[in-house]
């Protein structure tokens, strides 16, 4: 019998079991993960992994959206590791801290909205790219110490138990979902290895994770300009990447999950992670796309699930090392290429037909652009500038003229699309000047004057009128467009009868 619970006075029900052995799960794929992370960006083990509990209990708690992890990630540590070498983990320290002050200020701006601008392609190309990630990371496993790939019998074993893992995690919801599949694995590989007495590498041979409660520590840097001129560039990098994917994977959660988390709420608790995380000599992170794709295919949903693999990562670390370290990298193995299996969009491939080109040069090149430089930030804002220029040079050739001369005499240009940067050139060869009578009206119930780009285009048509001696009028424009127009009043006359109110949506 299941048993719910309204926690901290959210609208989620609670699965204790679920969201507990989901919890669990992710804690122990969140060992190897802030591990490797805190070594791509030259600290200590701990540095990833009191990221990882800080970020993930706040993140809990606080976050917009139930069931999402966060954590240390790879996107942050790629951004410190020269600043961890040049400076020194202090000043990574400080710039974890100002980064969450950005973040927080950002939600407090209201600034998820601008997730809005990220088109489906550019999400899909993240997506896909990171799965590439994903997976690409898990080949080191298959290596030595010396970079050489595995070969013999180490190679079998290795490959055999990977095998195994991701069997029992495709194959296991088919029977029973009565307990998660990822954990079952886990367990499952743990004891194929101890009781046959195989030979593997364990979470142990990578570090240790031993250690005591997240030590309160304030970065010991000097409180100077000098510091901000050091720290502000990693600090708004971390920021800005830490914004993108957080808000990225609350959308897929949301699309998979068929709710709506708040970019907003998430922003800030992402910043207060953050703030925690650095006065906790953590390394700082954001949401992960992969740790919360287990925890939502576990089938959490509810805040319990990251509170508890937060707290499980904690006691692991102060009284669990010595079991945890035992734990096969096999297994984490087997689960993160599933984890990246489950996270490439394959729907997107059979898409290619059917898109749009450039939606699918979009996807394309987000994808490569995340998996070859890993900088997400950088992908997605190449993804949205470049959709942007696309939209404006498909609508560029939107613009279009239905013309007509009424029984007065009175010649008429209804315009049709967008008069902006882009669509003025067409726009102005649409009349005939010399040939068209001495009055002439254009239209704009069906157009709208964007930006000063079309004022000046209107205030040239005017004056190729006005040298033949021919009246323009300008009819229909709203509100917003005629205080665009407000300084070239004396060269156009503007109808201002009958003209539409257009009111924009503001959140």
């Amino acid at each position: 019998m299941k048993k719910y619970l309204n926690l901290f006075d959210f609208s989620q029900r609670v699965d204790y079991k679920t969201e507990i052995l989901s919890g669990l799960t992710v804690a122990m794929a969140l060992i190897p993960e802030a591990v490797a992370f805190a070594f791509i960006a030259g600290l200590s083990p701990l540095t990833g992994l009191y990221a990882a509990f800080m970020m993930g209990l706040v993140t809990s708690i606080l976050g917009g959206r139930p069931g999402m992890i966060s954590g240390a990630t790879g996107a942050v540590a790629v951004v410190i590791v020269s600043l961890a070498a040049d400076h020194g983990v202090e000043y990574v320290f400080a710039a974890v801290v100002l980064a969450g002050i950005l973040q927080v200020t950002a939600g407090a701006l209201k600034l998820g909205k601008l997730m809005r601008l990220v088109p489906h392609p550019v999400i899909f190309g993240f997506v896909n790219g990171l799965a590439i990630i994903i997976f690409m990371s898990q080949l080191d496993q298959f290596k030595n110490a010396t970079g050489d790939w595995l070969t013999g019998t180490t190679l079998y074993i290795l490959l055999g138990l990977v095998l195994l893992t991701m069997l029992i995690i495709w194959g296991l919801p088919k029977l029973t979902k009565v307990v998660p599949s990822s954990l079952t694995a886990i367990l499952v590989i743990f004891a194929v290895v101890k009781l046959l007495g195989l030979d593997t590498k364990t979470v142990g041979d990578i570090a240790s994770i031993q250690g005591g409660f997240p030590p309160f520590h304030l970065p010991a840097v000097p409180l100077s300009f000098e510091t901000l001129q050091i720290i502000f560039p990693y600090a708004a990098i971390v920021a800005g990447v830490g914004l993108i994917e957080s808000l990225l994977t609350l959308n897929i959660i949301d699309e998979i999950t068929e709710t709506r988390g708040s970019g907003n709420k998430e922003a800030v608790a992402q910043g207060i992670a953050n703030m925690l995380s650095g006065v906790f000599s953590g390394m700082g992170g954001c949401a992960m796309i992969g740790q919360s794709l287990i925890n939502i295919s576990s089938g959490a949903r509810a805040r319990l699930s990251g509170i508890v693999a937060s707290v499980m990562l904690l006691v692991f670390i102060m009284f669990g090392s010595s079991l945890i370290e035992q734990v096969p990298m096999a297994a984490l193995t087997g689960l993160m290429i599933m984890v990246a299996i489950g996270t490439f969009e394959w729907a997107s491939l059979r898409t290619f037909t059917k898109m749009p080109k450039s939606d699918v040069f979009l996807m394309v090149l987000v994808t490569l652009i995340t998996a070859v430089l890993h900088n997400l930030a950088v992908a997605v804002l190449v993804g949205v500038i470049l959709a942007a220029l696309f939209f404006a040079w498909d609508n560029a050739k939107r613009i279009r003229a239905r013309k007509y001369v009424d029984e007065e005499g009175v010649k008429h240009y209804e315009m049709y699309g967008p008069l902006f940067f882009g669509s003025v050139t067409a726009f102005a060869e649409k009349f005939d000047v010399q040939n068209d009578p001495e009055e002439v009206i254009i239209d704009f119930a069906e157009s709208r004057v964007v930006d000063m780009s079309a004022i000046e285009a209107l205030n040239k048509i005017t004056e190729r009128y006005l040298k033949v001696g021919k009246k323009l009028h300008l009819k229909h424009l709203s509100p917003d467009c005629r205080k665009l127009i407000a300084n070239a009043d004396k060269l156009v006359d503007v109808n201002v009868i009958e003209d539409p109110n257009y009111k924009l949506l503001i959140d």
